[in-house]
């Protein structure tokens, strides 16, 4: 009969191997274990709140952030497996066969695990880091997890990507070390357009938008003639904007472009619309100059509403040039002579 608590926390449960687990043991154990994870929540919160307020030390803070929270972690189980009164160094066989077994089973968590810990250790891709992904996806990384890396684009979506894609896969780093990059923005003039004037006028727009980042010696805005097209001169605006501002490709292109728009219409620069030339080859089987006759011919007929006598090569050449209403009189004028001589 159980008299007491001492005599209640002394009853034995189970037995691992030759050790009793009672249940005053049990509850210790899983004290300590929960402790350790309230510590490890505890000391990561505090570590988050102090890295939210730094910049520079942001991702070394990150990674003392990740190994304190799993060292309390791995340390309250330990210990609580201590405080059971199981001998660890007896469970050694038995945790190599279950590791084996575990290895084998959960292969890829495992590989996702070890693939977060290079990223954390190695630094190549950190906390804050702009990445575009070789399949399109970009977004800024908010965490680092033991299983997969929580990205978030500019629309505020979360995008899980498991951790060996990036320690495998090509990742395109936008901010890497905190450093911004260069922003190509196209456009195009009219074919005459004034280049020096564009130019100037270009560089004046861009460095009046708020996020530009002021002219160095190695960081400059430049205007760049990349090409001929088929109707147009075909620039690139080449600018560094603000870190904040490089991570939001998309706004910075469209301020830019906005700001280009106003500068060429304030200087009266004309931005070409796309222009097509059509040359009339064949026409039902007919070739070149047969094909333009029978086609002018026929508009001279929809026009009279009466069948027009042969054209002279004259005439071809007139029609050529697009004087069908000058051709269509001297026809007119053709005709009512044959009409008067006819007995």
């Amino acid at each position: 009969m159980i008299t007491s608590l001492h005599d209640a926390s002394a009853i034995v449960l189970f037995r691992v191997g030759q050790t009793p687990v009672s249940i005053g043991s049990l509850v210790a154990a899983l004290a300590v274990a929960f402790a350790g994870f309230v510590l490890a929540g505890v000391i990561a919160g505090a570590l988050r709140r102090v890295r939210g307020r730094t910049v520079n030390a942001a991702p070394s803070l990150y990674i003392v952030e990740k190994v304190v929270s799993y060292g309390f972690v791995v340390a309250g189980l330990v210990t609580g497996v201590a405080m059971l009164g199981i001998n660890l160094t007896s469970l050694a066989v038995f945790a190599g066969a279950l590791g084996v077994g575990v290895g084998l089973g959960l292969q890829g968590v495992v590989k996702e695990f070890v693939s977060g810990l290079v990223l954390l250790f190695e630094g190549s891709v950190q906390v804050g880091d702009y990445i575009e992904l070789d399949g399109g996806g970009r977004g800024e990384v908010k965490e680092i997890g033991p299983r997969a890396t929580r990205i978030r684009n500019n629309d505020n979506v979360d995008i899980l990507l498991p951790n060996a894609k990036l320690v495998e896969e090509r990742v395109t780093i936008w901010t890497h070390k905190g450093e911004s990059r260069r922003i190509h923005v196209p456009f195009s003039v009219a074919y005459g357009s004034d280049k020096s004037l564009v130019r100037d006028a270009v560089l004046e727009a861009a460095r009046q938008v708020p996020f530009t980042l002021p002219e160095t010696a190695d960081r400059k805005s430049q205007v760049w003639l990349v090409g001929f097209g088929d109707w147009s001169l075909d620039f690139e605006l080449l600018v560094w904007p603000e870190l904040s501002a490089a991570k939001r490709p998309a706004a910075v292109l469209a301020a830019y472009n906005w700001a280009i728009e106003e500068a060429l219409c304030k200087h009266g620069i004309e931005i070409p619309f796309p222009q097509q030339e059509v040359r009339l080859r064949s026409l039902f089987g007919q070739e070149a100059g047969e094909a333009l006759r029978s086609l002018k011919l026929d508009e001279i007929e929809a026009h009279h509403g009466t069948p027009s006598p042969p054209a002279t090569n004259d005439a071809i050449d007139d029609l050529a040039a697009g004087k069908v209403r000058d051709v269509a009189e001297a026809r007119e004028a053709g005709s009512d002579d044959q009409e008067n001589r006819l007995p």
